[in-house]
């Protein structure tokens, strides 16, 4: 099964939660091709932006890891480059800078060097706008609010398709039993559906 096969399958798992958008990338049946990969580079502030973001999307809990240490941070960047058409993948970028431009003008510095309680602002008020955005269709807000949305879904889609979101953020058992063929019945037993 190759990545792409296998990120499906987790869209699946994870119906609503991720945006139309995304499942229709995950979705497409062709392949990308070469010359709309990595449309966009990402340096490593921005990077390390990424990461701090899907940290507060899901945070560390008592018990499970969060995104930072599911290596979120560098999936979204690759999906981005990966599987979004050149067209998406520097609007993505370009809502990536207004994002950063947005954490300057409202606290006077980057996103890197805010608290804590002031990314979580900022995130959360990234999240009301995406929803004021789709629901009034302001091409003022699309491309930050576009960025927020993809970073949101490929946070949850990464952090559920890794090691960490499948062994420790959910129940995890390897083998869900083992096959037997031969099971004696016990008089009046109902015999096992196939």
């Amino acid at each position: 099964m190759n990545r792409r096969e296998a990120l499906k399958n987790v869209a699946i798992l994870l119906g609503t939660t991720i945006s139309a958008s995304t499942t229709t990338i995950l979705f497409e049946s062709f392949t990308l091709p070469e010359n709309e990969k990595n449309a966009v580079a990402f340096t490593d502030e921005q990077k390390k932006i990424l990461t701090e973001m899907a940290e507060i999307i899901m945070p560390t809990t008592k018990s499970s890891p969060g995104a930072k240490a599911a290596g979120v941070g560098k999936f979204i960047p690759m999906m981005v480059n990966d599987c979004y058409p050149a067209k998406q993948q520097q609007r993505f970028a370009k809502g990536l800078s207004e994002f950063e431009e947005r954490a300057k003008a409202e606290f006077g510095k980057n996103f890197l060097a805010l608290n804590n309680t002031e990314r979580t602002k900022m995130l959360v008020d990234l999240r009301l706008g995406a929803i004021a955005q789709k629901e009034s269709k302001d091409a003022a807000t699309a491309d930050i609010s576009y960025f927020f949305t993809i970073t949101r879904d490929l946070t949850i889609l990464g952090y559920f398709a890794s090691e960490v979101g499948c062994t420790q953020a959910r129940a995890y058992l390897p083998i869900p039993g083992r096959y037997d063929g031969n099971v004696p019945l016990k008089p009046g037993q109902k015999s096992w559906a196939t």
